[in-house]
């Protein structure tokens, strides 16, 4: 940590440990407070989020008042998304996706189909308003399912059509997204259990045996086995980034590495499962996608610049709270009874609001902080974490292409 004093402001400098070691202290501390806080509690707001938003409402006094500012090294965030992601893959069996079942694919359809709608609908307000294309689509799907790499990745492209700030617009389209997605997923879920008086419940139209598929060995694991475990999951994310490269040079365009990471991780946790080439353990592979997902919220939250936002101004911002309004209605009026009007369909009604306004992670803390509070529903943790970062951008990738190509001017 590195502290100048520059024309009257402190400039603190975090180096990437520091910077990782503030993400795990802002952790605890949104335990910590939301513990102490029944009102976080009652309504289901993630821990990563609450010690997140601390820092970063300090961050924005720091600015407000021209004092202090940080200056994060974060070059672990990206790697933790790629790790969670991959180990989101490696749990996925196949004898676990024929599981999910009829509800399973109902998800995935009905995920694509918003996606569909929240690109149609950022179209139509552009249209309205007089917006640019481009700039719709950021504050659409792309950065609303795709996150801050796909807002990114779109934004470049956009910005080499010639439109110079769809970077930045990419960029805070996905802040904005990633914070309502949080904000949002967790209460409305809340709101249609205590409605409907919901419980979670066994239902045996639908094999729930998830812990039969990803059950430990029960053997205790030697260090070798750990490190294949661990290895496995470094090799997926290598893989993953290699595929994405190629799938992005074909399309001529960004292709989101965690998706190409999930394909591979799908891809040897069914052939291990057919040749046994190492010793798989569920158990240790979920607790470390646990703590990289924790840690890859908290790393994005507190360096998130809420200044920033204040470039949202007129159509963008426009556009933006039309797709929050859109997933809130969809989801509470619309995919609640789709999925059954139960307890399982309510809690994966707030994974819906996570990535389908911010990212699959902010699905799993949305869901997380829904089941510590009401209890476990091992459909939507088992079906909602595939569709999201996996399933959705089957149909996701391709309209959104299409919109692009159809919609967008300067295309080359």
């Amino acid at each position: 940590m590195k502290f100048e004093l520059i024309e009257g402001l402190t400039s603190i400098s975090l180096d990437s440990t520091v910077t990782l070691a503030f993400a795990a202290a802002l952790l605890l501390l949104g335990y910590f407070v939301k513990n102490k806080v029944k009102l976080l509690d009652k309504y289901c707001i993630p821990a990563p989020v609450v010690g997140g938003f601390i820092f970063m409402f300090v961050t924005w006094l720091g600015h407000l008042s021209g004092t202090f500012a940080f200056t994060f090294d974060n070059i672990f965030q990206s790697a933790f998304m790629l790790a969670f992601f991959t180990t989101v893959g490696l749990g996925a069996s196949y004898k676990l996706l024929v599981k999910g079942g009829k509800l399973l694919i109902v998800y995935w359809l009905v995920a694509g189909v918003i996606s569909i709608f929240q690109n149609a609908l950022g179209i139509a307000v552009a249209k309205v308003i007089g917006l640019e294309a481009p700039y719709a689509l950021l504050a659409s799907a792309i950065s609303m399912i795709g996150g801050h790499g796909a807002a990114l990745s779109y934004g470049t492209t956009f910005s080499e059509m010639g439109y110079e700030v769809a970077p930045l617009v990419g960029a805070a389209a996905a802040t904005f997204g990633l914070i309502s997605a949080v904000l949002i997923g967790g209460p409305l879920g809340r709101r249609l259990i205590v409605k409907y008086d919901l419980k979670p419940e066994e239902d045996s139209s639908f094999d729930t045996s998830v812990t039969d598929i990803n059950i430990s060995t029960g053997h205790k694991l030697s260090s070798l086995d750990v490190i294949k475990n661990v290895s496995a999951i470094l090799i997926c994310m290598a893989f993953g980034t290699i595929i994405a490269g190629w799938i992005s040079k074909l399309i001529n365009m960004g292709f989101p590495t965690y998706v190409g990471a999930m394909f591979v991780a799908v891809i040897l946790r069914n052939l291990n499962e057919k040749a046994n080439l190492y010793r798989f353990d569920f158990n240790l592979v979920d607790e470390i996608g646990n703590v990289m997902l924790n840690l890859y919220l908290s790393l994005a939250l507190m360096t998130l610049k809420l200044w920033e936002l204040s470039g949202l101004i007129g159509g963008v911002l426009v556009v933006l709270f039309s797709q929050v309004v859109l997933l809130s209605l969809v989801g509470y009026f619309i995919v609640f009874r789709i999925l059954g009007k139960n307890y399982d369909a309510a809690v994966m009604v707030a994974g819906l609001a996570g990535h389908g306004l911010g990212a699959t992670p902010s699905a799993i803390v949305n869901m997380t902080a829904v089941n510590e509070k009401y209890g476990m529903s091992r459909k939507a943790m088992m079906i909602v974490p595939i569709v999201g970062a996996f399933l959705v951008d089957i149909i996701y990738q391709p309209q959104t292409i299409w919109f692009i190509k159809t919609f967008v001017e300067n295309l080359k």
